[in-house]
């Protein structure tokens, strides 16, 4: 099964992408124009249409030894996509879900959380 982990590396194509790509279109748009591995089981890409009421995700399993392509296309509204100034953006799995839920990642804000200071290296 298919579930985008906290550890995972979430890439989102910012330009709008041919959605008549299936799976080798995928893979070979995330090798050469974007430089990325395709085959990285820690890494979700994740693409749209022009419209925006398109998403298709595109993962590689290591232990299935497959590719998942899942798209989620909305009846009615659009995904706030992120503004094309890079090719890719990267986003925790945490934002992708709130993403796809149709929530604008540009009005919310993270809310500040304390953190434990990273461990010292040992003899320091």
């Amino acid at each position: 099964m298919f579930a985008i982990g906290s550890a995972m590396k979430v890439f989102i194509a910012t330009g709008a992408t041919d959605m008549r790509l299936g799976r080798n279109g995928l893979h070979n748009t995330i090798k050469y124009e974007f430089g990325g591995d395709p085959l990285d089981s820690s890494a979700v890409w994740v693409f749209a249409n022009q419209r925006r009421n398109l998403a298709k995700l595109f993962y590689f399993d290591a232990l299935g030894g497959g590719t998942w392509v899942c798209a989620l296309k909305l009846s009615r509204h659009t995904f706030r996509w992120p503004k094309a100034g890079e090719k890719t953006v990267t986003m925790t799995s945490t934002q992708l879900q709130l993403l796809l839920g149709g929530i604008d990642l540009e009005e919310t804000r993270m809310r500040k959380r304390w953190r434990p200071a990273p461990a010292l290296p040992a003899g320091v």
